[in-house]
């Protein structure tokens, strides 16, 4: 189906729908589970109501695309403890001040009278090194590839202002390898993929080539709109029924084959490929970033002699298995009782992006 007009077509949208039922009869009700790989597209498929609109047989499962949730509890517990020191401001995005730590929290902390501040960009770690020379200006660099550039640029900027009180604790994660890691996963039933668009918009098209190269699912780069969400599970139908696999770019507006090699370039001169320890899935061997040797004088734990502190996750708290599409919000027994987003018990309920966080606010049944 073409997908040429204004992406904001209610026309379109309707069009769309009725396609993906009549995909749906062909498949005679086959079950087709589609991962959403990203946050983002999590909390607009609960705002729009496209699970309402859906054929039962189709089921649309959260993955683990919210940064702040798929964070290692470990990571979480390296920024309470890099927070609580008096010559320490940590530079922090909002999502992660709630998030339980094992023995306390960032926003608590902060009550406490610790030197924490929300910023809106990496770049604001440079204004607060200016201002606060004899402090250690630490920013906690949370995030996929989308954010890694920006961190890199502030990193490089610091370096050429000659700001040495400026620091990062690198906690980037890489989208590809996560996908190859839940493929590999014993239970794993995932069909399909739709694909984030504003990674994407870095990695490109070819940031997935290897990955659809060694598993037959189709996979379709998307933007955040109804529409476009719609497209991507009409594209997925129409290629299960004609039995296709691989990836189809359905975010052409925005994402590019190459995606945007001066981004990339500017985050592979800051950052190496490196191990790094996911919420819900355990080490991925080149899941993360981790600072260059040249840069390694920024890192806040080599510079205060600290051990990343292991950490084991609340027990009680579902959040690494809904991450990965083993459960959902509703099947943990702490969801909507203990766990609320006055009072979260885990990230995935904290975060903006958090499925928990998404099902509580839109899903009733």
């Amino acid at each position: 189906m073409s997908y040429n007009q204004p992406y904001r077509d209610p026309d379109l949208s309707r069009q769309m729908i009725g396609r993906i039922r009549e995909m749906e009869k062909r498949l005679k009700g086959r079950p087709v589970r589609i991962m959403e790989v990203c946050g983002t597209h999590t909390v607009a498929i609960f705002r729009s109501g496209i699970r309402s609109l859906l054929p039962p047989s189709i089921r649309l499962i959260s993955g683990p695309g919210c940064p702040v949730c798929v964070t290692d509890q470990g990571e979480i517990d390296a920024c309470i403890d890099l927070a609580a020191r008096p010559d320490v401001i940590l530079a922090t995005f909002g999502d992660l001040m709630r998030v339980p730590g094992t023995k306390t929290s960032l926003q608590r902390l902060k009550a406490e009278g610790r030197d924490i501040r929300i910023i809106y960009s990496a770049a604001d770690i440079l204004e607060l090194a200016r201002q606060h020379p004899d402090r250690n200006i630490l920013l906690a660099g949370v995030g996929f590839e989308t954010t890694a550039p920006t961190v890199a640029a502030a990193v490089l900027a610091a370096r050429r202002a000659g700001l040495s009180n400026c620091f990062v604790l690198s906690a980037h994660k890489r989208l590809t390898p996560a996908m190859e890691t839940l493929m590999q996963l014993p239970d794993a039933a995932i069909d399909a993929f739709l694909l984030p668009g504003h990674v994407s918009v870095v990695i490109g098209e070819e940031g997935y080539r290897e990955f659809f190269d060694g598993h037959p699912v189709p996979g379709v780069i998307i933007g955040f709109e109804p529409a476009d969400i719609l497209h991507g599970i009409l594209t997925i139908m129409e290629m299960i029924a004609a039995g296709q696999s691989g990836l189809v770019n359905g975010y052409l507006r925005a994402v590019r084959p190459e995606g945007n090699p001066r981004a990339r370039a500017v985050m592979e001169t800051v950052f190496d490929i490196a191990a790094a320890d996911w919420r819900g899935i355990g080490t991925i061997p080149d899941g993360g970033f981790a600072l260059k040797k040249e840069y390694e004088d920024l890192d806040p734990l080599k510079h205060f002699d600290m051990p990343m502190p292991r950490a084991v996750a609340n027990p009680a708290c579902a959040c690494g298995d809904i991450l990965i599409g083993r459960l959902t919000p509703p099947e943990c027994r702490l969801y909507r009782k203990a766990c609320t987003p006055v009072q979260p018990m885990g990230p995935c309920m904290v975060s903006s992006e958090g499925t928990c966080a998404a099902y509580y606010r839109y899903h009733r049944s």
